[in-house]
């Protein structure tokens, strides 16, 4: 079900008068850039396939030009907002601008980090402008907590789209990379430029899609352990891994043994692993702490 009302949607005008109203100045400490063009948001929906039987956590939703588009085409959404006066505000913009729509809307007031559960109908979609500051964390944090998740679609600054999306040998490869390949299939969906947003930021912006996979890699190791080695593979990226795993594995000796008997050589860096791989080194740690 969907509202065909071309005025229920933010424009710029509308932002603006809405954040006068509530007070409201975006503030660089949490990477406040709202978006005012109706057509962005209308296509992120695209982009991000929403389906009419989705129930959509969208974290983050300001002013609620994400929130309103989101409900034109989902079941659901639920709305996670840290910021007390957006928070206020918003199930009443929702109210007003897409009455119909107003059942399906949930609030939650609330450090996105710190959530533990959604009310109503588990997710299936994650949608959301994540600010540039805590995007990583979030992103990682709600693919952990809430495993209904299939689809996301996540709008950063491009600098932190690249990382996500980066492939083993790339540059910009590192840890939000590999843990973020624990979840899902990633990859750029497009990008966004600067004058969709009030206030422009100094940055560009990108869209990365992320399909979780049907199940992590398959390891005898946990979670916890295999960020652990990609954690210290990466604190010093520039070294081999004999030398950057030394400190996780007790010793440089241990970390090749470990590396050689995941079939990796002790030569490579963290930077042309695979999370499968990742995966292996932490198996075969826990295989030599055994002997």
């Amino acid at each position: 079900m969907s509202t065909t009302d071309p005025d229920a949607l933010l424009g710029p005008a509308d932002v603006r008068e809405l954040a006068a109203a509530l007070g409201v100045r975006p503030t660089k400490q949490r990477g406040q850039n709202f978006v005012i063009d109706a057509n962005t948001v209308r296509r992120i929906v695209r982009t991000a396939e929403v389906r009419p039987d989705d129930v959509v956590v969208e974290v983050g939703p300001g002013l609620g030009s994400l929130t309103l588009a989101l409900l034109e085409s989902a079941d659901r959404v639920t709305a996670v907002e840290i910021d007390d006066v957006l928070a206020a505000a918003l199930p009443t913009t929702i109210a007003a601008r897409m009455p119909e729509r107003k059942d399906r809307f949930a609030l939650v007031h609330s450090d996105a980090m710190h959530v533990r559960e959604l009310p109503g109908p588990a997710p299936t979609a994650l949608v959301a402008n994540l600010p540039y500051n805590v995007a990583v964390p979030v992103l990682l944090h709600m693919l952990d907590r809430f495993p209904t998740i299939e689809r996301t679609l996540v709008m950063v600054q491009a600098e932190v789209a690249d990382r996500l999306a980066a492939r083993p040998g790339n540059k910009v490869y590192g840890v939000p990379s590999v843990k973020a390949n624990w979840y899902a299939e990633v990859k750029r969906a497009g990008a966004i430029g600067r004058n969709v947003f009030w206030p422009a930021p100094n940055v560009d912006s990108g869209l990365v899609s992320l399909v979780r996979r049907p199940e992590p890699p398959k390891t005898t190791a946990t979670k916890a352990e295999v960020f652990a080695v990609v954690d210290a593979a990466f604190a010093q990226r520039r070294k081999t891994l004999r030398a950057a795993l030394a400190g996780w594995a007790g010793s440089p000796a241990a970390a090749e043994a470990a590396l050689v008997a995941a079939g990796i050589s002790p030569q490579a860096r963290g930077e042309s692993l695979t999370v499968e791989e990742f995966a292996r080194i932490a198996e075969h740690k826990g295989a030599e702490e055994a002997k």
